[in-house]
């Protein structure tokens, strides 16, 4: 048995994106004994390597497939075993086959069928597994050329559009009729602003999109880094958006994406814009900037703002109680901003099912003195909470459960999350799931507040500082990213400016937080590989990872 070769994997998106005519086509076509991979056998392959519209090459030979050819076969194709008796064996062609192929790009009319035999056949050879980058001449034939004929098949393509050759059922024959086609596909495909390869292979589902007109407002979008905007009648701005690439990103919108508010946007999209960038956190950060001042219409994430809120601790109160405010208010200690009052309710009832908090919001003077008949609130008569305004609290003990939520807004959520996680894992032994399920959730809204307490509140303890990753420095100060710097290159690199600065001893407010979380989620995911140039401040990451939570079935 051969030893087995190299594997031809996918291509790399540097190649994805060469241009077509820089790209090396190979057009097979195989004659088989029948339909099955598995137990069929090939009799005849036919391949045209082209680039550029010029061929560089043909292979053909007849294969002897150890077996019958079927008569229906034969009439076919005309084959017939005297033919390929004294052809070659499959096992013989496969290494100048290989050879062949090369890392070209695999083209087929109705390629699934082809490049399974193929596939097969190395496989059966003990030859390493065969993955090139797929075009298939019969879906694109369907995408763009439907309506001019009555079926895609290659014999009626071959007809309808005059190519140079006619198949015959014969494995060349029928290989260059193919290529004439690829060639007249890539014309057609042109004119919906298909450039790459990448283009290409996403051409299928692209073009019967009902707004694959629109394609072409995608061909002077690079495959870099960036922004783009969606824009309206009005030059007024729909939808933002963040890509690593931007062009793929944007085709992709033409593709098979079902969410409900993508088509309506598309018709009323009439041009698009975009900001080249450095690379995605940057990208990420000023899509944040641009989703806060201009609230386009068609994005949901990032124009929540004003639904951000923060759990309260009111530590000058004589009798502190938590409560879920809007903005934070000059006393007290505040964790969040949190993206929803939902998350915030949930941190309060996992804090308050562990500390003794009093849950009532009667406003208590230092010197309240509570009525002869005061009854306490249904908390404390079920033992969960303390009821000071009916004289029901012990203060030393009511102390240190305001000390251990205020650690918990510190970052210290240990002692809370390890109560809690004993009771989800009692309800859950008791199978009384429910609850548990409750509890866990409590627990996972709670580790997700502290967690992001403690990512914003690590960004803003470093001050100003100047991280470097690879060639690319970024310069952050108070939390916000003020610039960037590539190496090699000079010019301004933030194309939108930065919020105002926030006074680091006060709460981070609701309109800067989705910047400062992309940022310190980047430099805590990627610590080990950054390199802290400068730091006036205290540099914390990485931060320590959060438990995992699971719920035992």
């Amino acid at each position: 048995m051969p030893a087995p070769r190299a594997v031809v994997g996918q291509r790399s998106f540097d190649d994805l994106g060469t241009p077509l005519h820089e790209v090396t086509f190979c057009v097979l076509d195989l004659e088989t004994t029948g339909g099955s991979r598995t137990d069929d056998m090939i009799t005849e392959i036919g391949a045209v390597k082209v680039r550029g519209g010029e061929c560089l090459g043909t292979f053909h030979t007849l294969v002897n497939p150890g077996r019958a050819i079927p008569p229906q076969i034969t009439v076919l194709t005309g084959l017939t075993d005297a033919v390929v008796r004294t052809a070659p064996r499959i096992e013989t062609v496969l290494g100048t086959l290989r050879d062949f192929l090369g890392d070209s790009v695999f083209v087929a009319h109705n390629a699934s069928f082809d490049l399974g035999f193929v596939r097969a056949a190395f496989e059966r050879d003990g030859r390493s597994e065969y993955k090139p980058t797929v075009v298939d001449t019969a879906a694109l034939a369907r995408r763009m050329l439907r309506d001019e004929v009555p079926n895609c098949k290659l014999s009626t393509l071959a007809s309808r559009l005059r190519l140079d050759h006619t198949p015959t059922h014969r494995a060349l024959d029928d290989a260059l009729a193919t290529t004439d086609l690829l060639h007249l596909l890539l014309e057609r495909a042109a004119g919906l602003g298909v450039l790459g390869l990448d283009d290409l292979t996403s051409i299928a589902k692209l073009a019967g999109h009902p707004q694959a007109r629109k394609l072409t407002m995608t061909s002077s979008l690079p495959r870099t880094p960036g922004v783009y905007m969606f824009c309206g009648n009005r030059d007024e701005v729909l939808y933002v958006g963040k890509a690593t690439n931007l062009r793929q990103r944007v085709r992709s919108y033409f593709g098979r994406d079902d969410r409900r508010r993508i088509g309506p946007m598309l018709r009323e999209m009439q041009t698009i814009r975009h900001l080249e960038l450095p690379d995605p956190v940057t990208a990420e950060v000023i899509e944040s900037r641009l989703i806060a001042r201009m609230l386009p219409r068609y994005n949901r994430a990032g124009t929540r703002v004003d639904k951000y809120c923060y759990v309260r601790l009111d530590v000058e109160s004589p009798w502190p109680r938590l409560s879920v405010v809007k903005d934070p208010s000059a006393k007290g200690v505040h964790l969040g901003p949190l993206p929803s009052r939902k998350m915030a309710a949930l941190v309060v009832e996992a804090i308050q099912s562990v500390l003794p908090l009093r849950r009532c919001s009667t406003r208590l003077s230092a010197r309240h003195t509570p009525a002869p008949d005061a009854v306490s609130c249904s908390s404390a008569q079920l033992g969960v909470a303390m009821c000071p305004c009916a004289g029901e609290a012990d203060r030393l003990r009511y102390d240190a459960a305001v000390a251990a939520a205020r650690s918990l807004f510190e970052g210290n959520a240990d002692p809370v999350v390890e109560h809690l996680s004993v009771r989800m894992t009692e309800l859950a032994a008791a199978q009384r799931f429910e609850e548990a399920a409750m509890v866990r959730d409590r627990v996972s809204a709670l580790l997700g507040a502290v967690r992001r307490q403690r990512l914003t509140d690590a960004l803003r303890a470093a001050d100003r500082c100047t991280v470097r990753h690879g060639d690319r420095a970024w310069v952050v100060e108070h939390g916000r990213l003020v610039d960037v710097v590539v190496t090699g290159t000079a010019g301004r690199a933030l194309p939108v400016d930065p919020p105002d600065p926030v006074d680091v001893t006060l709460p981070l407010p609701r309109r800067h937080v989705d910047e400062v979380l992309v940022l310190a989620k980047y430099f805590d995911k990627h610590a080990d590989r950054l390199e802290i140039v400068s730091c006036t401040g205290e540099w914390r990451f990485p931060l320590e990872a959060p438990p995992d939570l699971r719920l035992a079935a």
